[in-house]
């Protein structure tokens, strides 16, 4: 996929805020005020209340009228808002009203001074890659999602640990027996796979990583695969269900019956960012990384 228009090209302007937060309802009034001085259209996305001053998405014409998203709130409102993109090559820029925010980097304080920026071509966009699953049940596709983050298979309420079987291009890798396993891009190398004892990836990376959550075994280790394999994933034994999430979202449970392949997407996902930023400052600043207590 090609790089969206440049930034200094911006007439039409989507804002996704994070649900029941009056202080999100707020900023996003302010952000539409700002908007509104400088001739640009304002638009509010789909299922949030209407911000005054903008036009409610309903149509997916009007996202393709879109130029720029402004996120208000923590990185799982940015991936709804990427979810709502629907694939377009529209860049976000995130405003942290969150507790971490390795999605939205930018302080709600600093929403009217960073949008400057933004509109003068100051700010640069960034290329993140994303990832595709595919659900495939008696060889006919069931689900298809892309993921910003991650894909994950977990056992979720059910009691027992689910065996998994890992295949890189139709090539067996392992079996795992665990809680769940994750397959995250470099960008969600530092949300659920960090937490699971995963490596951090550089963004830049082109990888994708298999972690474990909880696995039966002490010699099960994270897996980094090249991000042009085909990886597929195939529950083991009778009667196992497992919940199939992407993003956070659990899409439909799965069983033994189904093949669950993740590979790279065919379209990346666009970030804005200032020139030199140093992703690590934010490991840094909001976990710690690296310090020695």
């Amino acid at each position: 996929m090609s790089k969206p228009e440049l930034l200094s090209s911006i007439k039409n302007v989507a804002i996704v805020y994070r649900l029941h937060t009056p202080q999100a309802v707020s900023i996003s009034k302010k952000v539409t005020a700002w908007l509104q001085e400088r001739d640009y259209q304002a638009f509010t996305a789909p299922d949030q209340k209407l911000i005054p001053g903008t036009t409610l998405i309903k149509t997916s014409r009007q996202w393709d009228k879109i130029n720029l998203v402004v996120v208000l709130g923590g990185d799982g409102t940015y991936l709804r808002a990427v979810r709502l993109l629907a694939g377009r090559q529209v860049p976000i820029i995130g405003f942290n009203m969150g507790s971490l925010g390795f999605l939205t980097v930018y302080r709600a304080e600093e929403v009217c001074t960073v949008l400057e920026k933004t509109m003068q071509g100051r700010l640069i966009l960034s290329p993140r890659r994303m990832i595709v699953t595919k659900v495939y049940r008696a060889g006919k596709l069931k689900e298809e999602a892309h993921a910003l983050n991650d894909v994950v298979l977990e056992r979720g309420s059910f009691s027992q640990l689910i065996n998994i079987a890992i295949y890189s291009d139709k090539l067996l890798v392992s079996e795992v027996k665990a809680d769940g396993l994750i397959v995250a891009s470099p960008t969600g190398s530092t949300a659920y796979n960090l937490a699971a004892g995963g490596p951090i990836l550089d963004p830049e990376v082109r990888a994708l990583v298999v972690t474990s959550v909880s696995p039966h075994s002490l010699t099960n280790r994270p897996l980094i695969f090249p991000d042009d394999r085909k990886l597929s994933f195939k529950l083991q034994g009778a009667g196992v269900k497992a919940h199939f999430v992407v993003d956070g979202q659990k899409l439909m449970e799965i069983t033994p019956q189904d093949e669950v392949l993740v590979e790279k997407s065919s379209y990346d996902h666009w970030v804005v960012r200032a020139p030199g930023f140093n992703p690590y400052h934010l490991l840094r600043e909001k976990l710690k990384f690296g310090d020695r207590s």
